[in-house]
């Protein structure tokens, strides 16, 4: 059967017409795969270390490092501090999203009305130590009477010496305070004093080592002080339901960074190294093996009664006005 010019003119220009009707079809559909698998907008977050980076810090490095902040939508900006009293008070005053601080300042940080909450932890046992030298025959705490005792800064540092001294049955006025101006190892390798406090057991005894002299730490949470979070994550409570999916996601990563600093040491040094070529040396690669079993593995997990008890510390000693609610210093940030 023979199909007349006419007729093929028209079947041709009705094809045409249902292609060029289903064109902007194809085309949206295509726009819409492609918002589909375009990555999510990336949330800006400003995080500011308690000091310069070092071996504490691994955690929120690796995250870096290794692209978990990213993955969770997130673009992270690690800061150092020229002051490491700062941090804090940026946070509260809603200059940065995130600090890394210490629990006892925490406290005198809340009581003094800073709007700053702890949203996660770093560091999950104290750090701080009194130490002697080991050939110094001091065994005991009790024999630091009449001792001269290095410190670099008083507050909350004095209130802890003191509440060791006490559980010895010493006081301050058994003891010569020397402030040694932040040298706490020169100071008691050169024997200026007979003990140091305020030291982090995890540098000064691999310095003092490094240094052909060999230390013994003295563990504050073994003396009679509570046990608390060396180092934590605050953030301004006032905007906390505004940054709480963000912070989370940050958390989850830091969690992340943590398990994997753990089961791969060796591979984790290279990693952070790697961030910064500086941080490549001795007194770093001993602190790092020394530091991996204080992170904490749950970084969000929140011991409610660390908070309450060091509160209550603080408070019988005089160092806060009154005692604050945990809800008040520290979150969950998992809690429903």
């Amino acid at each position: 059967m023979m199909i007349s010019r006419s007729t093929r003119w028209l079947t041709m220009s009705l094809a045409l017409l249902g292609l060029i009707l289903i064109l902007p079809t194809l085309a949206l559909a295509q726009e819409k795969e492609s918002d589909d698998l375009a990555p999510p907008q990336m949330i800006p977050m400003s995080v500011m270390l308690d000091w310069y980076v070092n071996p504490v810090h691994a955690p929120i490095i690796i995250a870096k490092q290794r692209g978990l902040f990213e993955k969770r939508g997130l673009d992270v900006d690690i800061q150092s501090p020229a002051d490491p009293s700062v941090p804090p008070k940026l946070v509260a005053a809603g200059r940065i999203d995130l600090a890394v601080s210490y629990q006892p300042q925490l406290h005198l940080q809340v009581d003094q009305g800073l709007p700053i909450v702890r949203v996660g932890t770093l560091i999950a046992t104290p750090l701080n130590a009194l130490m002697v030298r080991a050939d110094s025959g001091i065994d005991d705490i009790s024999q630091l009477a009449g001792k001269k005792i290095g410190y670099s800064v008083g507050g909350v540092e004095e209130v802890l010496l003191a509440a060791m001294l006490e559980h010895n049955g010493l006081g301050l006025k058994d003891v010569e305070m020397v402030n040694v101006n932040f040298s706490l190892t020169p100071a008691l390798i050169s024997e200026k004093v007979d003990a140091v406090t305020g030291a982090f057991r995890n540098f000064e005894l691999a310095q003092m080592k490094q240094e052909g002299v060999e230390g013994k730490a003295f563990y504050i949470e073994e003396q009679g002080i509570p046990d608390y979070d060396e180092l934590i994550f605050v953030a301004n409570r006032d905007t906390l339901d505004r940054h709480r999916d963000a912070d989370r996601r940050f958390m989850d990563a830091i969690g992340e960074a943590t398990s994997w600093i753990i089961n791969h040491p060796d591979d984790a040094w290279h990693s952070f190294v790697a961030y910064d070529a500086s941080l490549d040396t001795p007194l770093n690669a001993a602190a790092w093996k020394a530091t991996l079993p204080r992170f904490a593995l749950r970084p969000s997990a929140l011991d409610p009664k660390r908070y309450r008890d060091f509160e209550a510390f603080l408070l019988e000693r005089g160092q806060i006005k009154a005692q604050s609610p945990v809800s008040r210093l520290a979150v969950d940030l998992n809690a429903p």
